[in-house]
């Protein structure tokens, strides 16, 4: 096994756990990671956010396992992480209220994506024919 694969196979997990944890880290700092004011359970939006990312962690755990398995969950990963801070670095730059979400979540999810980027070998040939972006 590569030093590559075990660095992803970590991050994999590492960043699992992260996203299983983004209703605490929105009681912890809540400056960098919630959009509402108040206790997280009292915005259903933030809640709904919650049950994505808590699912999301649970199968980045899960696909620690077998990472060229899973390259598509790794890439959903990877461009969803990229878009959602892309967006929410737009809203906090047209809220400044939410400013601090530039040095909270908006880094943290480009982090996420730069990387899975780095670590994810290239697709290789599987079976005579070339894998492609979905897996």
């Amino acid at each position: 096994m590569s030093d590559r694969n075990t660095l992803l196979k970590l991050a994999l997990i590492v960043f699992g756990v992260v996203f299983c944890l983004v209703y605490l880290l929105a009681i912890v700092w809540p400056s960098g990671w919630a959009w509402h004011a108040g206790a997280p359970y009292e915005s259903d939006y933030f809640m709904m956010i919650v049950g994505v990312y808590a699912t999301l962690g649970v199968f980045l755990i899960l696909a620690s396992r077998d990472p060229a398995a899973n390259r598509s969950l790794i890439l959903f990963t990877i461009v969803s992480s990229l878009v959602h801070a892309a967006i929410m670095a737009w809203q906090a730059l047209q809220m400044p209220e939410h400013m601090g979400h530039l040095y909270g979540d908006v880094p943290a999810l480009v982090l996420v994506a730069i990387v899975l980027g780095v670590l994810l070998p290239p697709a290789h040939k599987v079976s005579g024919a070339t894998a492609t972006a979905s897996g």
